[in-house]
C-alpha cells in the first residue's frame, strides 16, 4: 500500500485512481448515511500534485464540500512523526455554512495515519448540527 500511496499521490500516476475505485463506492453504498463529505486538500497541494487525491479514489461518488483549508499553504503531513500530527492546530475551516441538523455524515479521506486529520474535520461538521459523522479511508 505504501508503494502504492508513493505513486498514485506523490509520483502523480492518477490512473492509479481506479484500481480501488469500485470498491470503495461499494463501502460508501453500505453505509447508512445522509452525505458524504471529503477531506480537503490545500490550494497549495492542489497545484503541485494537479489532484485531489481523495476525490480522485472516490470518482463518482456524490459529495459535498464542506470543509476547506484554512492556511494558504499546508504541510505536507507525509513529514510529521506522531506527536507533531496529534498537536496541530485546527486546519479547516467550514466552506459551506449547510445545517446538517440530524444528518448523518461519511467523511472519505485516502490514509488514516494517527486519526486526528478526521477529528479536526468531524469536530466541525457537529458544529453544523449532524446526528453522527463515520470515516471511511482507503488505508491505515
Amino acid at each position: 500500500m505504501h508503494d502504492y500511496m508513493q505513486r498514485y499521490k506523490f509520483n502523480g500516476e492518477y490512473a492509479l485512481r481506479h484500481v480501488f475505485n469500485r470498491q470503495l463506492i461499494q463501502a460508501v453504498q453500505n453505509i447508512e448515511i445522509d452525505l458524504v463529505v471529503p477531506i480537503p486538500i490545500s490550494q497549495y497541494t492542489l497545484l503541485t500534485r494537479g489532484f485531489n487525491q481523495t476525490l480522485g479514489l472516490f470518482e463518482g461518488l456524490r459529495y459535498q464540500q464542506l470543509l476547506s483549508v484554512s492556511q494558504a499553504k499546508k504541510t505536507d503531513q507525509s513529514r510529521f512523526n506522531r506527536q507533531k500530527r496529534l498537536t496541530r492546530a485546527q486546519p479547516f475551516v467550514i466552506a459551506n455554512h449547510t445545517s446538517l441538523s440530524g444528518k448523518s455524515v461519511l467523511l472519505i479521506d485516502d490514509v488514516y495515519t494517527t486519526g486526528r486529520t478526521l477529528y479536526y474535520a468531524a469536530e466541525l461538521i457537529y458544529t453544523l448540527g449532524a446526528k453522527n459523522v463515520k470515516s471511511l479511508s482507503l488505508a491505515r
